[in-house]
């Protein structure tokens, strides 16, 4: 490893530490308004959905294949349950590694799964904000 590259690992490591220590330290975070329980709902929201769309891609996958191992070859991935709980969390966290790739109908589903992925996490924040800010109105 070359001197220039640990020098910037050095530098981002510093950083990120930097960065935690000032977060922990500094007051405005013990001011945030955190409700456990919206946070549990949209936990087991997401865990719901994410296999739900996998049971839905292990049906699908009965009539077609469904997904491809993204690489020369093409050729179909295993069409075991494991794997499309993987693809539909990795989908569902937008996460998208692009080791395998939905063809057929699970194109449609899956980027309806990406959409809800970022979208629901955007929605429970914007509650939880609102939620804060008629908080911080009464009193």
């Amino acid at each position: 490893m070359s001197v220039v590259s640990m020098l910037l690992i050095a530098i981002t490591i510093l950083f990120l530490i930097g960065n935690l220590y000032y977060f922990f330290t500094s007051k405005s975070y013990k001011q945030s308004y955190f409700c456990p329980t919206l946070f549990y709902k949209l936990f087991f929201v997401l865990v719901g959905i994410t296999f739900g769309f996998a049971f839905l891609y292990y049906f699908l996958s009965f009539h077609e294949p469904v997904l491809l191992i993204n690489d020369p070859t093409g050729e179909i991935a295993e069409q075991t349950f494991l794997d499309f709980l993987y693809f539909s969390g990795v989908t569902m966290l937008s996460i998208g590694y692009g080791d395998l790739v939905p063809v057929g109908s699970a194109r449609f589903f899956s980027i309806i799964q990406a959409s809800l992925g970022l979208l629901l996490p955007a929605a429970y924040f914007m509650k939880g904000f609102s939620a804060a800010a008629q908080s911080e109105e009464t009193s």
